[in-house]
Parts: C-alpha cells; sequence; structure tokens
C-alpha cells in the first residue's frame, strides 16, 4: 500500500477523469464521435455555452443518470460547468459508470468565456 492509500484509508486507483486546460479541451471537442455535455442550469445555458454542446443538469439527478445511460462508455465525454465543481461530481458517475475516458475542463465555462 502507498502512502496516501494508507493516510486515506484505501487502494490507489487510476482514475479515468483528466482534468484539461482550455487548448486541451478545445482539441478534444473537435475530434468526431465524442461527447460534449454542459452540467449547468438550463437558464445558465441559455445565458451562453460552448457550441454543440448538450445541456443535462447536474441537480436533476434522474435525468442526468439516464442521459449518461445513453452514452456509449467507450467513446470520450467531455465535460463543464460554470467553474469546475458540478463537472467533476459528474465526472466521478461517469467514472463510476464504467466510462473509459472522461474529460473535465479545467475552470469551467467561467475560464471558457
Amino acid at each position: 500500500m502507498s502512502f496516501l492509500s494508507i493516510l486515506f484509508g484505501g487502494p490507489s486507483v487510476a482514475s479515468k477523469i483528466k482534468v484539461l486546460p482550455i487548448s486541451e479541451f478545445k482539441a478534444g471537442i473537435s475530434q468526431k464521435g465524442v461527447s460534449l455535455i454542459d452540467v449547468r442550469t438550463a437558464s445558465e445555458f441559455k445565458s451562453g455555452a460552448i457550441a454543440n454542446a448538450k445541456n443535462i443538469d447536474f441537480f436533476n439527478r434522474s435525468a442526468l443518470q439516464t442521459a449518461f445511460s445513453k452514452l456509449d462508455p467507450k467513446k470520450p465525454v467531455y465535460l463543464y460547468c460554470r467553474s469546475g465543481n458540478r463537472s467533476h461530481k459528474a465526472a466521478k458517475l461517469l467514472d463510476k459508470m464504467g466510462f473509459e475516458e472522461i474529460y473535465d475542463l479545467k475552470g469551467g465555462y467561467m475560464a471558457w468565456s
């Protein structure tokens, strides 16, 4: 067991979640076959969003889980919210659901705009 595993009480597991700076996030979402998900509220989404993003409100858990279950877990998923907090929690959910490539925008939409 590593020191951190002992300290935090569990085995170390490599996370499939990668937090990306804007430049890498832009490059990733320009690829074909990726999902771009905005987990902000509908009103936040209407005030401005990244082109081609699908809005799934993080606070509507049943809709979030239903939408995530319809995605292909083998294809990359790019997430963002206002600042990165909700999208990171959504990324953890995708990780638990077995998704292989999960990318979170560092700083969220505030950093993007």
